[in-house]
């Protein structure tokens, strides 16, 4: 059997990080959670460091802004997982700088897990959000550093739980908003498959220097859809109310911060339809679904009736 690659993943306590890291460990690789040391004692954080110890996930201490630990870090390691939230997004040139020092990193994975930045047609705040992470891409490519880029869509837990309501942390009521005509599709996908194709993903040659879709045709769904979903699940008519265009741009400018990122990210998605409105280049990307079948992923309709 193939030795298993060494997995550092930076921002592990993080949203998405510490399913990275649980997909990461019981995959088998072993894997370190690159952290502060105050984060490793705050009481917040106690459970997720106590859920790492009892996958044996290795913890190394430092922090992006020390390139000494940095470096130190990724020499330990074959493949860098960068999982850190968008305020720290451009701060990633620090982790490439690292990578190039150490050379030995065989892939590098910075921090996406969203829409396919190349391709978004989106307004401020959203816009500079996704510009800082097209920095990064080509910014990696320019290094020749060896690469996969997760396009993960939405997560199930931030959106499909409050049924893409914006601001919802709650499944909403009887009268809901959509964002346009409804139409438009876009796509979900819950937040333990997604680290669990992006770990699939740290050894394949498919997904060297390649966008890693993550696409599940089941989980491909327009808003008229997911509401019909629910009525036909709760025995319930839904009163759907359509936000023109014009009138989402103009809540996007009222919004305060960061409420306004949500709502950007939103349009981006359900108004110009950025998660499925082009096809994938096999020159440039592959959809995880397809190259690992015999991941059971959890299906919009599953999450629906499981979770919300």
């Amino acid at each position: 059997m193939a030795q298993k690659l060494k997995v550092l993943i930076i921002g592990a306590t993080g949203y998405i990080g510490k399913f990275l890291v649980e997909a990461s460990a019981k995959a088998g690789h072993p894997t370190y959670a690159f952290v502060r040391v105050t984060t490793y004692s705050d009481l917040e954080k106690s459970p997720i460091i106590h859920d790492f110890r009892s996958l044996g996930v290795n913890f190394v201490f430092g922090d992006i802004f020390d390139n000494e630990s940095l470096v130190e870090a990724i020499q330990q390691v074959d493949v860098v997982i960068s999982a850190v939230g968008r305020e720290q997004l451009g701060d990633q040139d620090k982790i490439i700088s690292a990578i190039k020092q150490a050379g030995n990193v065989k892939r590098f994975f910075p921090s996406e897990f969203g829409s396919d930045v190349d391709r978004v047609h989106a307004v401020e705040p959203a816009k500079s959000l996704f510009a800082s992470k097209v920095e990064i891409r080509r910014a990696v490519e320019a290094e020749g550093i060896p690469h996969t880029f997760v396009v993960s869509n939405f997560f199930d837990g931030y959106f499909l739980h409050g049924l893409s309501q914006p601001g919802a942390t709650d499944p909403p009521g009887n009268i809901i908003k959509i964002l346009g005509d409804g139409t438009t599709k876009v796509i979900y996908n819950k937040e333990e498959d997604i680290a669990t194709y992006t770990i699939r993903a740290i050894d394949d040659p498919r997904t060297l220097n390649k966008i890693l879709y993550i696409s599940p045709p089941a989980n491909i769904y327009s808003t008229n859809e997911l509401y019909s979903l629910v009525e036909k699940r709760d025995g319930r008519i839904v009163e759907r109310i359509y936000i023109p265009e014009e009138e989402v741009l103009k809540n996007i400018q009222d919004d305060p911060f960061p409420a306004n990122i949500v709502s950007s990210i939103l349009y981006s998605a359900f108004v110009k339809g950025d998660h499925t409105n082009f096809d994938i280049e096999p020159a440039i990307g592959v959809e995880a679904s397809e190259l690992y079948p015999d991941v059971q992923y959890t299906t919009v309709e599953e999450y629906l009736y499981q979770y919300v």
